[in-house]
């Protein structure tokens, strides 16, 4: 038994409530060195010794390159418990409790690992719509200028204090609302703008007010229109809000820039030195030492309070879903758990998606955010899926280190992209491979989490530099790539149609290497969906040994009916860069 392998951690995602009768246990071990793994648990407050403990078995739900991950998730009738793990690797069994391990058991509770009280206002509560979401990003500047059209024309609107905003490609708020049944037919249920406020710049991700939105998008009017119109049609819409910087023109900026020292707002701002002067390189913290983006102290009070306002006028004045917060590893762990306080306090189901690029653990532990941008997903599928640089097996087992970073209903709803405002479009990294993109795809529709497509991918879309991944939307019919749209409907509508492709467990089922094969279910309740996956430039066929009663399946992207042969098997042919759904 390799000890120095074996992790636990209390009150983490390695123990964790999931209601307040529901504990999810978890341990990590050296990879193929535990043979059986039991959890005995018993109530804390016993008022006898020894302690009564009940006992479950732990099973291998993950394994990445080093380890093996034991989960179990048990119904308890005490809200305080104590426990300990017996751990067998078929020579030497030991008891492993207080990072310690034991050759005999003590009976005394308070060396045992504690879940000193199940505290239903600290269990994590995600927003139940988000499990069953399809997100569609967009870039406003670039996606429309009205149903059907991007004008693809410059535009520059004179503010008061002689200073303008600007559009690159004139896209407008009345365009996507012209455009929801596009979006809706597509099957996206759920859309992120990018910042839409009074901004300097096309991208507005240097504010001038947050209360207002960008003249060269349109007015308030034109976004209650909006919101009014997507929740018509179904879909939710969320907001991304830039609360780490703002523009220079932000009024508490302009009076540090008027009044120097004696600024009132002086203390919202990192200062360096006075007088404060807007050149390169900036005598003020900013974000990536961007002139124009001067970075806000967010550990402020007046600057805190004035964002929770932010926050909930949006939602109150025109009952927006949710929050993208922007560069929120940047900002102060307290500024986003009185955010979420005051967002829930006004809408109790709203969405808050953290841009973190990293791992995102001390974001996601339930009292801040909801979910985050998952760039490390999309990290994975390009190294397997358009570059072929990791194996089947490597795939697999970085999937399971992902999966085991958080706790199971943020895992279930975490921002799932293949590519975004800020990264080279996919296709481009396919090397322009459609079928790479749809196999890539496939996978994002029935893997776990919130799948996000940004505008365009669906009809071919590529691009390496910003203003290329940032590039207009393709509305000539002609010019889109029909088979990659009707890829993408198919597959949004099958995932929408299978409850356990959106919220069911995940189990790995096949790795072949020769095949390049790569399959997995998704169990929930009642209903089990395999997928299979062909990450190779050649057909090829697979058998599976099925545990079911049913004689035949349908594979649900090809609509070809499966049988199952006489030793309980079931073949399946994969086309090159393909997949199959397959309902058992």
């Amino acid at each position: 038994m390799l000890k120095e392998a074996v992790y636990h951690m209390m009150d983490s995602n390695y123990a964790y409530a999931l209601d307040i009768n529901t504990l999810v246990i978890r341990i990590r071990t050296k990879k193929k060195d535990i043979k059986r793994c039991i959890l005995f648990y018993g109530d804390r407050c016993y008022e006898k010794e020894p302690i009564l403990m009940d006992s479950v078995e732990l099973k291998v739900v993950a394994s990445d390159a080093f380890f093996d991950y034991f989960e179990v998730e048990f119904k308890t009738k005490w809200k305080r418990v104590c426990y300990y793990f017996l751990l067998d690797d078929g020579k030497n069994t030991l008891y492993y409790y207080g990072d310690e391990f034991h050759e005999k058991l003590e009976h005394q509770r308070s060396k045992y690992y504690q879940y000193a009280y199940i505290r239903e206002k600290d269990i994590i509560d995600v927003p139940v719509w988000a499990q069953d979401s399809v997100m569609y990003q967009i870039f406003p500047d670039s996606f429309a200028t009205k149903k059907g059209v991007i004008q693809k024309q410059k535009k520059t609107i004179q503010l008061e204090g002689g200073i303008c905003c600007e559009s690159n490609l004139g896209g407008s708020l009345v365009g996507v609302t012209e455009n929801l049944p596009y979006i809706k037919e597509l099957g996206a249920n759920c859309i992120y703008l990018t910042p839409i406020f009074k901004a300097i710049s096309f991208h507005k991700y240097n504010t001038i007010d947050y209360y207002e939105i960008d003249p060269c998008f349109g007015t308030k009017e034109d976004f209650k229109e909006l919101v009014n119109e997507c929740h018509k049609l179904g879909i939710r819409i969320i907001l991304d809000g830039v609360f780490n910087h703002t523009s220079p023109y932000f009024f508490a900026f302009k009076d540090i820039l008027d009044h120097g020292e004696k600024s009132k707002y002086k203390d919202w701002y990192l200062i360096d030195s006075f007088p404060v002067k807007v050149s390169y390189p900036p005598n003020y913290e900013a974000f990536a030492y961007v002139k124009d983006m001067p970075r806000l102290n967010t550990a402020n009070e007046e600057v805190i309070n004035y964002f929770m306002e932010v926050g909930k006028y949006w939602i109150k004045e025109f009952d927006i879903d949710g929050w993208r917060l922007d560069v929120a590893n940047e900002i102060d762990h307290d500024f986003w758990v009185s955010f979420r306080r005051n967002i829930k306090s006004v809408k109790k189901d709203a969405l808050l998606v953290a841009e973190i690029w990293e791992n995102a653990q001390s974001f996601l532990s339930g009292d801040q955010f909801d979910s985050s941008m998952d760039y490390n997903f999309m990290n994975v599928c390009e190294e397997f899926f358009s570059a072929g640089k990791i194996s089947v097996t490597e795939f697999d087992q970085r999937l399971a280190n992902l999966r085991m970073r958080y706790k199971k209903p943020i895992q279930k709803v975490l921002m799932n992209l293949l590519d975004s405002h800020d990264v080279r479009r996919f296709l481009y990294t396919c090397g322009g491979n459609t079928e790479k993109l749809k196999l890539s795809s496939f996978f994002q529709m029935t893997y776990e989490g919130m799948p996000s497509i940004f505008y365009g991918d669906e009809v071919g879309l590529s691009g390496v530099t910003e203003l290329e991944y940032r590039r207009p939307m393709e509305w000539e019919k002609e010019k889109q790539d029909k088979s990659l749209l009707e890829h993408y409907k198919k597959l949004i509508s099958i995932r929408n149609g299978h409850a356990a492709l959106r919220r069911g467990a995940y189990r790995t089922e096949v790795i072949d290497e020769m095949k390049k094969v790569y399959g997995f279910t998704r169990i929930y309740e009642n209903e089990k969906v395999l997928v299979l996956l062909n990450n190779s430039e050649f057909e090829t066929e697979i058998s599976i040994a099925i545990d079911s009663d049913k004689l035949f399946f349908m594979d649900l992207y090809s609509n070809k009916e499966i049988s199952k042969d006489e030793t309980g098997n079931i073949s399946v042919v994969l086309p090159a860069y393909s997949g199959a759904v397959i309902p058992m």
